[in-house]
């Protein structure tokens, strides 16, 4: 079960960053998620990137909501804040603590389902809100907890082990965040380490809504050589007295490869997805060119990674809300009943 602890000893020679914590400090309970799936390779990432930026697990607020992906804060910052609300109901759990508490940094946790399907209205508000937080799309196409069907990000012509295949165009949840205006959407492969752990450091430390779409296969259900989002299960060795699901163990895929060059993945089954990291040249901080960017990968049959679109400048909420400095939960009586006197200033302002 999730809630098994690691074991508390380790090396005493472990590397220390800034504050003394070792990786171990950040790592959680013990995966439950499938043998090779991707989404262990986010929490890997996650757990890299805070321990090299040297981050307190205190200062952090990890939500999620349900789903494989939702299991995820489990695995890694223990000893942070977190909260596991409802399914498609993150985004309103993240925004009631950001108000509470904007000292925290707050990452979000989601699936395609979780996002693209039940929870696509609180997503598109949350990112028109422009909260600050990190929201990360561990995105496999499929629902992975109800035996994998189809979700709203398959793509056109994708289908499930049983056969069923998508009739519809898929919801690119990254082109979706830009046109609502987040200030920061990236995109990146679950394997490819080397652009995943400096993606989130940045959306760590970006202000406003930043957005990290990850491509993480589903080695259990998305598993056809006719899916961009997952693995082909064998079943050799399994005897199926009744229906029983096997997930055999698969080592990790991985990729590197350099800015503006294309790269093809094989992936188990033998079936191929096509990447492309944005070159060197490239200008994130042009909206247009962005979704240009991605229409023009999208219709090659390409996948566009990186950081695709970024705004500096752009206010958050609380800036937007006008609100105090002050953290709301550590408001007192006085703050919050100052007085008939400034009672009359403020109602003498919409005069």
């Amino acid at each position: 079960m999730s809630y098994i602890s690691k074991p508390r000893f380790h090396h005493p020679q472990l590397e220390k960053n800034a504050l003394g914590y070792v990786r171990r400090d950040y790592e959680g309970t013990l995966t439950t998620l499938c043998g090779g799936c991707g989404h262990d390779s986010i929490s890997a990432a996650i757990i890299h990137a805070v321990h090299a930026m040297s981050l307190a697990p205190h200062r952090i607020a990890k939500v999620s909501g349900i789903g494989c992906s939702s299991k995820i804060p489990s695995y890694f910052l223990s000893k942070s804040h977190g909260f596991n609300s409802v399914h498609g109901r993150m985004p309103s759990v993240a925004t009631g603590a950001n108000l509470a508490n904007r000292e925290l940094l707050y990452l979000g946790i989601s699936g395609d389902g979780d996002t693209a399907s039940i929870g696509l209205g609180q997503f598109c508000h949350i990112v028109r809100r422009r909260i600050n937080m990190l929201y990360i799309v561990a995105n496999n196409g499929a629902y992975g907890l109800t035996k994998g069907q189809l979700s709203a990000t398959a793509d056109l012509g994708s289908r499930t082990k049983f056969g069923e295949e998508s009739q519809f165009d898929n919801i690119d949840l990254v082109s979706l965040a830009i046109d609502l205006g987040a200030s920061f959407v990236a995109r990146s492969f679950s394997g490819d380490k080397d652009q995943l752990v400096p993606l989130i450091q940045a959306g760590l430390s970006h202000r406003g809504f930043a957005m990290i779409d990850v491509v993480s296969p589903c080695v259990t259900f998305n598993n056809t050589p006719h899916s961009t989002h997952g693995y082909k299960n064998a079943w050799e060795n399994s005897v199926m007295l009744s229906e029983i699901d096997f997930v055999p163990m698969r080592e990790e895929i991985t990729a590197s490869y350099d800015a503006g060059k294309d790269h093809e993945i094989t992936l188990h089954d033998g079936s191929v997805i096509h990447l492309h990291k944005t070159s060197e040249g490239y200008d994130p901080s042009k909206r247009e060119s962005a979704l240009r960017h991605l229409n023009a990968c999208k219709s090659e049959g390409r996948i566009a990674t990186g950081l695709l679109y970024i705004n500096q400048l752009q206010s958050d909420f609380h800036e937007l809300s006008d609100s105090v400095d002050k953290p709301f939960n550590s408001l007192n009586e006085h703050d919050l009943c100052p007085g008939a006197e400034v009672l009359e200033d403020i109602n003498e302002t919409f005069m």
